[in-house]
């Protein structure tokens, strides 16, 4: 997926909410973790990690729900105050400059494949990773398999972060 390919838009169920990828995310990832088999009721979280200030709200005004984690830090998911969709969570490790967005609330998700399954461990048994996909029984060393443009966008969001709390 090249940066031609953006921007992309997405948005909730009933239309309340559009909001728009301004670039690539940093990476894409499908979490078997069974935290995210329960917050979204189903089998893994198909997350787009990207930037939060790379996703313009277009319309609607989502609302945070602040929700357990296995960290025990939480985490905030971004729905839609009408329909419920979820649009988009952040975690306590990235915070709120990283968002998670859920690719199946992007108009097209099919555009943003993963490019790696987490906390495979904990995978249902029927879910098949496809052959040649990278996936870790828990997680992963980020600097091994990141893209080089996305550890770098990395890098400068650490350190916006490191210098707004100067």
């Amino acid at each position: 997926m090249t940066e031609a390919n953006y921007p992309r838009q997405g948005g909730c169920t009933c239309g309340a909410i559009r909001y728009q990828l301004e670039s690539k995310p940093l990476i894409v990832q499908c979490c078997h973790c069974r935290w995210c088999q329960r917050e979204t009721g189903t089998a893994f979280a198909h997350n787009a990690m990207i930037e939060a200030d790379r996703v313009t709200l277009l319309q609607g005004e989502p609302m945070a729900v602040l929700t357990p984690s296995d960290s025990g830090k939480g985490q905030k998911i971004w729905r839609c105050k009408d329909c419920h969709t979820a649009l988009w969570g952040n975690y306590a490790a990235a915070g709120d400059a990283v968002h998670f967005v859920r690719v199946g609330s992007l108009d097209e998700p099919g555009a943003l494949p993963p490019v790696i399954h987490v906390f495979t461990a904990s995978k249902q048994d029927w879910v098949v990773i496809p052959e040649g996909q990278l996936a870790f029984e828990v997680y992963y060393d980020r600097e091994e398999h990141w893209p080089k443009d996305s550890l770098l966008r990395r890098k400068q969001l650490l350190e916006q972060q490191a210098a707004a709390q100067d």
